[in-house]
């Protein structure tokens, strides 16, 4: 059923360009908004008010992340961007990327980054100092993921079976490369995709990747060895978005679906539908999938029975990402505005999927879930056009990509 204005809280429209990214802290108590408009800013969770307006950056912000008391964001000023979240203060500047920052990853105490300039980066997060350059991929980098070789299985053998921390990252050269942090050194190059690599999660439990393409395939990586395991062919779009929950794979794609699949058998056991266009955010919430879409509308299906719970009707234009905390929505979108709604009539006790079993990827490709920032925008309709995304649409054009 859809939504009745019942459900729908608020709608915030402090913005002045379209809403390109939305995080959330680690506590829960406060919401990071990256806009077309240049800026960024801070929302409390408890009262939902804007509590700080991050200015500083020269262009639109791709992306960002949030600590519980700091805030990091990218741009396409070609710089991250670090907060103070006390006060809104800007408390360093990292410079060094030579083309648009489409993602900010924070892991082991380090700040990553990666751009259209082909590198992913890392820095000292308190100092402001580059400490690393992963160079090697063709083309740009939009997906980062992080993980220990402490958290897989002791016969790990990446590095001659040394530990350390590894960065994974996805590229629209149609490679994923896995590199040690300690040295800048690609350990694996996983080929295979026939397009870009648009999202990407970790399952390190099961040492398991999963990166979606612009070839509409999902392939399964081996973590410790680099080899592909699976390729999930279903879909007649790109994969826009992943989630993985309790053993279960969720993809969004232009193809207007979400997919599920088991992950050990490779079997797609679930199509959810009713998308009018690009499935561009989805994330799993005790037992329910919330789906945002580039028909403005964002959804809640019942994971158990496929069932269309919702439609939250409202947007103007393309939601690029949501939230769900405490059974409150979060949407944000093109349309410039952040709607909250009410989602507590959706749930049930006696769900069974655990909420905390998600693992996220590019991280953000929280992995987002990775989110793609401005690819999944490109090639969609109804985005609007603001004086940022103009004038800086020309220095990304080598990199634009038309999903299908």
């Amino acid at each position: 059923r859809s939504g009745t204005r019942a459900s729908l809280r608020h709608v915030y429209s402090e913005h002045r360009g379209g809403i390109n990214w939305l995080s959330l802290s680690p506590d829960g108590d406060h919401l990071l908004t990256c806009s077309e408009d240049g800026t960024a800013r801070l929302w409390e969770t408890k009262g939902l008010q804007c509590c700080a307006l991050l200015q500083g950056h020269d262009s639109y912000v791709t992306h960002g992340h949030l600590e519980n008391d700091v805030a990091y964001t990218c741009s396409a000023d070609h710089t991250v961007r670090k907060w103070d979240m006390a006060t809104g203060g800007c408390m360093h500047v990292f410079r060094g990327h030579t083309s648009i920052v489409n993602r900010v990853l924070v892991a082991s105490g380090c700040l990553f980054s990666g751009s259209y300039d082909r590198t992913a980066r890392c820095w000292n997060p308190d100092s402001g100092r580059q400490l690393q350059e992963f160079r090697g991929h063709r083309n740009g980098v939009l997906a980062l993921a992080h993980f220990s070789a402490q958290d897989l299985v002791p016969d790990y053998a990446l590095s001659g079976g040394q530990g350390g921390d590894f960065l994974v990252t996805g590229s629209t050269d149609c490679t994923v490369k896995l590199w040690l942090v300690l040295n800048g050194h690609c350990c694996h190059t996983l080929r295979g995709h026939q397009g870009a690599i648009l999202c990407m999660l970790l399952d390190v439990p099961g040492r398991a990747l999963f990166t979606g393409s612009r070839d509409h395939t999902v392939r399964c990586w081996d973590l410790a060895t680099g080899e592909q395991t699976r390729v999930l062919q279903d879909h007649q779009g790109s994969i826009i978005c992943l989630e993985f929950v309790n053993r279960h794979l969720y993809s969004g794609s232009t193809d207007r679906t979400v997919k599920c699949w088991m992950v050990a058998s490779g079997e797609c056991v679930r199509t959810y539908k009713s998308h009018r266009h690009t499935v561009s955010t989805l994330q799993f919430y005790e037992g329910i999938l919330f789906t945002g879409s580039g028909d403005s509308c964002a959804r809640a299906f019942d994971t158990t029975s496929g069932i269309l719970r919702r439609v939250f009707k409202g947007h103007k234009f393309i939601i690029n990402c949501l939230q769900v905390h405490n059974q409150m929505l979060y949407t944000v979108s093109h349309d410039c505005t952040m709607r909250v709604w009410d989602v507590r009539g959706l749930y049930k006790c006696d769900q069974g999927e655990d909420s905390e079993s998600r693992w996220k990827g590019s991280f953000g490709i929280g992995l987002s879930r990775v989110r793609r920032n401005r690819v999944g925008c490109l090639g969609l309709s109804h985005r609007p056009t603001t004086a940022t995304s103009t004038r800086n649409d020309q220095e990304g054009r080598e990199d634009t990509l038309e999903l299908d």
